[in-house]
């Protein structure tokens, strides 16, 4: 992946793409959901939160497949949804207008995902689920530091500090609480290893994208849309019907051959055309 520091080209850049958009409707959508119905929210947490595996919460809840997707759209309060929100629209933004909506979709999911399986392994047995957008945010904090090393972010709005000195430091940060927290056996409200799982996989699949290895590709790939599917037979069939097309000189020439020769001398290709012309 290259460091893109140029300016923005006229045109391509969108201040709220696609992606971004969506995720962020849902999330909200989600949050006002949870808390303007008892109801809901309960059915969201039960079902819709990381649970860890062998839980020993009272709720008798466990991990489901599921739960590695409907995770990421909860949230635990307001500043816990409004930093995530904040954050995916502040270096997520520059992210999907270079690499395009689809790729940028996929990364989203392959690190909150990621985050989420890291989880998994350090929660073993614990009674508390989790649930946020961090893992997948904290992922596309640090592609924003490997494609803009060298951009300002100014902390607390105040301080500029390098992109890539910034991303570096939060992920040291994270890895000393996670470790801090697992040493002393405190329950922190912050999965620390579930960023760390995000930043790991966002780490992995840019270094993929290094090799010229594009999910968005492979997605074309592997799932052609009909016309795509269609497009080789289609061609070969056209291929064939123009090869069948004769010309009015080919014609021409053919009956000048039979009023010289007769139409034993035609042969077998001249007689398909003729009969071809003829049929029309």
């Amino acid at each position: 992946m290259n460091n893109y520091n140029q300016p923005y080209s006229p045109g391509g850049f969108q201040v709220m793409p696609p992606a971004i958009k969506t995720l962020i409707i849902i999330n909200i959508a989600v949050f006002l959901i949870m808390y303007l119905s008892a109801i809901a929210y309960q059915l969201f947490y039960l079902y819709g939160s990381l649970w860890p595996i062998a839980s020993a919460s009272e709720t008798g809840m466990s991990f489901q497949i599921w739960q590695l997707v409907t995770y990421m759209f909860m949230h635990g309060g307001f500043a816990h949804i409004l930093f995530n929100m904040f954050a995916l629209w502040l270096f997520g933004t520059e992210i999907e207008n270079y690499w395009g909506t689809k790729e940028f979709t996929a990364y989203y999911f392959a690190c909150g995902i990621g985050a989420a399986l890291l989880n998994l392994l350090t929660t073993i047995g614990s009674p508390y689920p989790t649930v946020g957008a961090s893992g997948a945010v904290f992922g596309i904090l640090l592609a924003f530091g490997m494609m803009f090393p060298d951009r300002y972010i100014f902390l607390y709005f105040l301080f500029p500090i390098k992109a890539k000195y910034f991303v570096a430091g939060y992920a040291a940060i994270e890895l000393l609480m996670g470790i801090n927290n697992s040493a002393m056996g405190s329950r922190s409200n912050i999965a620390h290893f579930a960023h760390l799982g995000g930043m790991l996989v966002g780490f992995a699949y840019i270094k993929f994208r290094q090799q010229g290895w594009s999910f968005s590709e492979w997605l074309d790939k592997t799932f052609p849309k009909k016309d795509e599917k269609d497009g080789p037979k289609l061609y070969k069939k056209e291929k064939e019907e123009k090869s069948l097309q004769v010309s009015e000189a080919e014609i021409d020439a053919i009956l000048d051959k039979i009023s010289r020769y007769g139409y034993e001398s035609l042969t077998e290709d001249e007689k398909q055309k003729l009969l071809k012309a003829g049929g029309k």
